[in-house]
């Protein structure tokens, strides 16, 4: 599946939650979602009874398009997941956390992720000194990620960054927001990570 390049909001109408996928929007309660909490189209606002495996394909689809991952990437992260030891639900989100561009977001400097994958993109970041454009890079504990000197200026970073007052920074990462830098300093503990998607079904899907 192609990456999902239509109006973001409907995505969240249909799961009927939040997921970050508009910023500022969002945070000044002016997002589709807000105005109308329900599934889009002519039948959005009946209950419709789901399945099981509806269910587990819903966390899917929502972890998916919240972390902005193809399901190629997804897959292969899940691969991976169950390969390390532990559980692999726990494993599959600190994987995903790790990725660069889901750094930049959570470190506040950029308000969506989708925005964070264009700086990556773009070459506005450096990881440990040196440009990285890849979104999907994997950061490790110890690396410092910074906003190169030309762009710290940009007017989407420096809104970001103010709006952190709102939106605040994962425990995880340790940020200097006047040199617009941080750093990523461990793994998340499950808890920690707050998302509206239970991982527990997306291992059971994956699993059959």
């Amino acid at each position: 599946m192609a990456r999902y390049r239509g109006p973001v909001e409907k995505i969240e109408r249909r799961f009927g939650v939040s997921l970050n996928l508009k910023g500022e929007r969002r945070l000044a309660g002016k997002s589709a979602l807000d105005k109308r909490p329900y599934a889009p189209g002519q039948h959005g606002q009946r209950r419709k009874k789901v399945s099981e495996y509806g269910l587990q394909l819903n966390e899917k689809q929502k972890a998916k398009f919240m972390y902005g991952v193809s399901e190629k990437q997804f897959r292969a992260l899940f691969v991976e997941a169950k390969r390390l030891d532990g559980n692999t639900g726990t494993n599959l989100i600190n994987l995903i956390e790790q990725r660069l561009d889901n750094v930049v977001y959570r470190m506040g400097f950029a308000s969506t992720r989708r925005f964070a994958r264009q700086l990556v993109t773009h070459g506005h970041l450096l990881v440990d000194g040196k440009k990285v454009d890849i979104p999907s890079y994997r950061v490790k504990p110890g690396q410092k990620i910074e906003v190169r000197e030309s762009s710290k200026k940009n007017n989407q970073i420096v809104r970001a960054i103010e709006l952190t007052s709102q939106t605040g920074i994962a425990p995880w990462v340790d940020i200097d927001s006047e040199k617009v830098f941080g750093i990523f300093t461990r793994l998340p503990e499950r808890e920690e990570v707050i998302i509206p998607v239970e991982e527990r079904l997306i291992v059971e899907l994956y699993s059959k």
